[in-house]
């Protein structure tokens, strides 16, 4: 009996928990559907139930909303294929090959990861700047196929430490190239950490609201983030309807992404740095 008191009271704090955790989400919901003069007052549950916001917040814009996600979707898509090529093939030369001052070089890029991203900021800033790239999605795309994410690379290395390497010798034995090795055996026994990093790539990308302010100037470039903004102002009338209700909208992408590849990311995590 006491453990079944127990076990009731610890679902019950878990459940209240959620609920407050939740509760800006649903409050945000709630908001969407609410005429204008009610966005700040009432119930959680609407009185009116109105799609308004969603209507005047998808084309009250001089760019459509629709625009702005256009921009994300290829920005974040693109940076999703650049982290899983360039990460995985620094991971499997630090994993498996064996080359004059790998360690050295391991331990450079990991050094990286304890280096704040305000450092290189203006020096990536003036680069970008004499390459042309200013006002592209460019400064956003081109760095992911170039392993500029220490994170992956070592979340990757640590899978691939944990594949059998008599697999590699296996494959050498019967004439594979270190090339064939990568692409044939190792890529399609890593699908839970490629999912992973995909899966992180994306939502960080998506979510990212500094880069893109500091790169992307014209309205039509924006992104979801850099959308969402020009809903509020600071000297003039805001749009709080359409905010909350872009808001709602722009979790969506990113809610179907993390469902569909949810198996694959708690495997991912659970098997990193296992031995098999």
């Amino acid at each position: 009996m006491r453990k079944r008191v127990l076990s009731v009271l610890a679902h019950v704090a878990l459940i209240g928990a959620s609920i407050l955790m939740l509760y800006p989400l649903l409050w945000m919901l709630s908001a969407s559907f609410r005429p204008e003069n009610e966005i700040f007052g009432g119930t959680l549950i609407p009185s009116v139930w109105s799609l308004d916001s969603y209507f005047r917040g998808w084309d009250g814009l001089r760019v459509s909303f629709g625009t702005f996600f256009w921009n994300s979707l290829v920005i974040s898509v693109t940076s999703v294929v650049g982290n899983l090529i360039a990460c995985s093939m620094a991971a499997f030369a630090f994993a498996r090959l064996r080359f004059k001052g790998r360690n050295f070089w391991f331990a450079l890029m990991l050094m990286t990861l304890m280096l704040p991203g305000q450092v290189t900021l203006i020096p990536q800033y003036v680069l970008f700047r004499e390459l042309g790239w200013i006002d592209t999605i460019l400064p956003l795309v081109v760095p992911k196929f170039l392993a500029v994410d220490a994170f992956f690379v070592f979340l990757m290395v640590q899978f691939f430490r944990g594949i059998p390497r008599e697999l590699d010798e296996a494959a050498m034995m019967d004439g594979c190239s270190a090339w064939r090795i990568y692409w044939k055996i190792m890529l399609p026994l890593s699908m839970p950490v490629l999912a992973t990093a995909a899966i992180f790539t994306f939502i960080w990308t998506w979510d990212d609201f500094f880069a893109p302010l500091i790169y992307l100037n014209e309205m039509k470039q924006y992104t979801v983030m850099l959308g969402l903004r020009t809903f509020t102002d600071s000297t003039g009338e805001s749009d709080f309807g359409g905010l909350f209700a872009m808001s709602v909208l722009s979790l969506v992408p990113i809610f179907l992404f993390f469902l569909f590849f949810q198996r694959l990311l708690i495997e991912g995590i659970a098997t990193t740095g296992m031995k098999r």
